[in-house]
Formats: structure tokens, sequence, C-alpha cells
């Protein structure tokens, strides 16, 4: 497990309720950016592109009265975990959150996306010219230093960002890299030595089902 905690203990619960083993060793720490409460005169609605992001956000503000859009299910479930009553997810990727929020931009007004420093990827950019957005930058990944484990079969990639900090571990030899995305494998590249896989869709229900059985133990 080399996703940042809160995210890594709930993943190592499903993990373990699969029949998994799992070996929490974070690559990368959520750190907030230190700021006032956001000025939220003339925004509209919020979009959220992870869970990072609408908890640095809820922890700046008591105010869940805009209507908030989301990259996929978890974080809509973590939006309205924070207090927030109109919530819709895009159930996909960045570009399904873009093409979700260009269908409804009439409605959607001034889009505000609050989240990481170095984010995955510009939802603002993608909306250029269809949907007014601005990024609000509430946290920030950094590595952790953390060495690899001595043995493991396979390790989750949630990130571009997690990729990248494995792959200035390796190289590995028999282990497999189970990624959310492409984009979260490219950093990895063809010399880290792991047989790279696949979610079917970025989600972590399909992360994990990429995984298979749990290997037998003797």
């Amino acid at each position: 497990m080399t996703r940042a905690e809160p995210g890594a203990a709930r993943t190592a619960d499903r993990l373990i309720a699969l029949g998994f083993e799992p070996v929490i060793a974070p690559l990368l720490a959520i750190r907030p950016i230190p700021q006032a409460a956001p000025d939220l005169t003339g925004v509209a609605a919020l979009a959220f592109t992870s869970a990072n992001g609408v908890a640095a956000f809820a922890a700046l503000t008591l105010d869940r009265t805009l209507p908030v859009f989301t990259v996929g299910d978890a974080t809509a479930q973590a939006a309205r975990t924070a207090g927030f009553a109109r919530v819709q997810s895009a159930s996909g990727d960045l570009d399904s959150l873009a093409a979700l929020l260009t269908a409804r931009g009439p409605e959607v007004g001034r889009l505000l996306v609050p989240g990481a420093l170095e984010p995955a990827g510009d939802l603002p950019a993608l909306l250029r010219g269809r949907v007014e957005a601005r990024g609000l930058p509430l946290y920030e990944a950094v590595e952790t230093g953390a060495a690899a484990p001595d043995a493991f079969d396979a390790v989750l990639v949630h990130s571009a960002r997690a990729g990248r900090a494995l792959g200035a571990l390796g190289p590995f030899a028999g282990q497999a890299a189970i990624a959310l995305s492409a984009p979260a494998a490219q950093p990895l590249g063809d010399r880290s030595g792991l047989e790279i896989r696949f979610a079917r869709t970025p989600d972590e229900t399909a992360l994990l089902a990429a995984l298979g059985n749990p290997p037998r133990r003797v």
C-alpha cells in the first residue's frame, strides 16, 4: 500500500476483507497548505478531484451550501460525509468530470476547484472556454522517502505521484504493479521491472478487482 493516509488504512481494510495481507508503506504524505478560509464570493459550485481536496476544504470553512461535482463515487461519498447535500459524481476520471461540467455548463456558473498544489490533471484547463473555473491549492503531496518493503507480491498505484516515487525505488523483480490508470503507471516506465496491470475503470473497486485472487501461502 503506497498511498497516503488516511486512504491507505481504508484500502487496507478492504484488502483484508478480500483475503490479502496488506503492508502499509506510504510513499506520499498529505500536508495542508496553511491559509485563511476561502473567499466564496461569486462561486456557484465546487469541483473535487479527490477526497483529500474535500477534507482540506472542509477543514477551512463550515460552508456546505454550494453544489458539488466530483470525479468519482468515493470522492462524492467523502463530500456527503463532510456535510454537502447536493453532490453529483462523474463516476469516472478527470475527462468524465470535465464532460459532466461542460454538459451542465449554463447551470454550473463560476466553479472553484479546491485540490492539490500539483494536481494530477488540470481541470480548469480542460474547461477553458466552456466553464469558468479556477483552482485553489489547499494541500500538497510530498514524498516520504520510505523504502519499499523487503517482500511483497503486488503494489497498488493510485496516482502518478506515487508511481514516480515507486519507480525511484526499483528495479523490482517478480512483482506486479496494479495501477488505477495509465497516467498513474506512466512514471514507472520499463525499467521498474514490475509487471504492470490496469484497473478496468479508474476507481478503487476496479483496482482491487485487478489484483485477482490472493496468493496461496505454503
